[in-house]
């Protein structure tokens, strides 16, 4: 089977692809897991059952999020052995202790407190729930805080010599606390958070739409907002110090989101908004730029010297053209939800959140935009370090097993394009019956307009989410009321 590409080629693509399906399960049930504990914590301190109620709704999404990362996780690392052998054998004295400390410290941690956290209501008292619920929360941000590690490691090695052609760790400190880390690992967090308060929003949002106005509704959108605002004002300041760590430690990665060809000796770093970097010709096409502002966002100087990408001879420079738009969609997205945040806090201070319905468009449009700028993001990072997987110490190529075969590769990478969209495929169909017949009043039933729902305590584990995925919206007209 020949399909015009590399074994290399098709080895990249594979792991893109899976990597890219399982990223979005983890930054779910990272901020999910959280709002959970936020929730939990506001019934603790305040009896309100609406907060209750929430909890075992959206107990529900992080349920099958969580489950679905734990499966498409434990596909992707199989690929270190099968198709990235090489990088395994060289690097796997840093990555693999690294991948094991998530495993014996975060996994385990959640996978003791899970069960109580999905069927431990009436079994525990409320304070071990709520106990178990945030030892998950904290599991979930100590799993990320390894892959980080081990990923940062990858852009900005540190604390490690070569021997016989062997990476060998000499000072784990410098290891883990690699230079890109702290701000990648704040980046991601922020990102989490922000992908799963943008579910929050656009859920409710739905509902909103669809003229729900229940105080379930109207509570997940403003808590759900107020997150928004928060992380995504707290990501402008993040990304700007993650941008002056990169141009200090990945020049070329950077020169390429820019689409910055020569170096500006004598005048300031204009800043591309529009262009097509042509790789091979060596420019920005069609450019549309600001004088001197890329200087003064990267070196915060009006005329600051920013290295080209033509100070890098040919095969060490990132593909400008992907990593130029995958940065402009992610930065841009990250400005519209800025932009969603201040424009709630508009509507609040004049009392019209809840009845704008122009509003509740916008916020339904900007649910899924989490997602989006998250894999942008990814893109960018991943695609910026081209060509090396272990920047400045291994190139991409030099990683491949020396044994696969191009027609190896691409046979897996379609079994794995088939099964993910069945299996992966089903599960995010399933979420999305879920949220769409939404949060449904069980122990706030004073406060329904019409009937109330049921909540039992599951058994099994499948029994987590108790519903059909081919059970019908039986959801009861709600009064409508602004």
């Amino acid at each position: 089977m020949d399909l015009g590409l590399t074994a290399l080629e098709l080895a990249r693509i594979q792991f893109a692809f899976t990597v890219s399906f399982h990223i979005i399960f983890p930054a779910t049930s990272i901020g999910l897991a959280c709002f959970l504990a936020m929730l939990e914590w506001k019934w603790l301190r305040t009896q309100n059952p609406i907060y209750k109620d929430l909890f075992k709704f959206w107990i529900k999404i992080f349920a099958v999020a969580f489950g679905m990362g734990v499966v498409s996780g434990v596909v992707m690392s199989y690929q270190f052995g099968t198709n990235w052998s090489e990088f395994s054998r060289i690097a796997g004295s840093v990555t693999g202790p690294l991948l094991t400390y998530e495993v014996l410290s975060a996994f385990f941690l959640e996978a003791g407190f899970l069960g109580i956290m999905l069927f431990g209501w009436g079994r525990v008292s409320p304070k071990a729930h709520f106990f178990a619920t945030l030892m998950v929360a904290i599991g979930t941000c100590i799993s990320m805080f390894w892959i980080l590690s081990s990923n940062s490691w990858m852009q900005t090695p540190q604390g490690f010599t070569i021997e016989n052609g062997i990476i060998i760790p000499t000072d784990w400190w410098a290891i883990v606390f690699n230079p890109s880390f702290p701000y990648r690992f704040a980046h991601m967090a922020a990102a989490a958070f922000l992908v799963s308060s943008l579910l929050v929003v656009g859920t409710a949002a739905w509902h909103l739409i669809k003229g729900r106005r229940d105080e379930l509704i109207k509570k997940s959108f403003s808590m759900g907002l107020w997150m928004v605002l928060v992380t995504s004002c707290l990501q402008v300041v993040i990304g700007d110090n993650h941008g002056l760590n990169t141009l200090k430690h990945q020049p070329a990665k950077l020169a390429a989101m820019e689409g910055h060809w020569e170096t500006n000796y004598d005048e300031g770093m204009p800043l591309y908004l529009f262009g097509i970097p042509d790789m091979q010709e060596e420019r920005t096409k069609y450019a549309i730029a600001i004088p001197n502002l890329g200087s003064l966002i990267l070196t915060h100087s009006m005329d600051g010297t920013v290295k080209g990408l033509k100070d890098f001879a040919p095969e060490d420079r990132p593909n400008s053209t992907i990593v130029f738009w995958s940065f402009r969609v992610m930065v841009g997205l990250g400005m519209l939800m800025v932009l969603l945040s201040f424009v709630a806090l508009w509507l609040r201070k004049k009392g019209k959140l809840y009845g704008s319905s122009w509003f509740h468009k916008f916020a339904f449009v900007m649910g899924p935009t989490g997602y989006i700028a998250l894999l942008a993001g990814w893109v960018t990072t991943e695609v910026g370090r081209q060509p090396w997987v272990i920047y400045g110490v291994m190139r991409t190529k030099d990683g491949l097993s020396h044994t696969v075969t191009a027609d190896q590769v691409g046979i897996s990478l379609i079994i794995f394009v088939v099964v993910y969209a069945i299996v992966f495929g089903s599960g995010i169909y399933y979420m999305l019956k879920l949220l769409k017949k939404g949060p449904e009043f069980i122990e706030a039933i004073d406060l329904e307009p019409a009937g109330h729902g049921h909540f039992k305590t599951p058994m099994r584990p499948l029994s987590a989410v108790d519903e059909s995925i081919d059970q019908q919206d039986q959801t009861k007209e709600e009064n409508r009321h602004d």
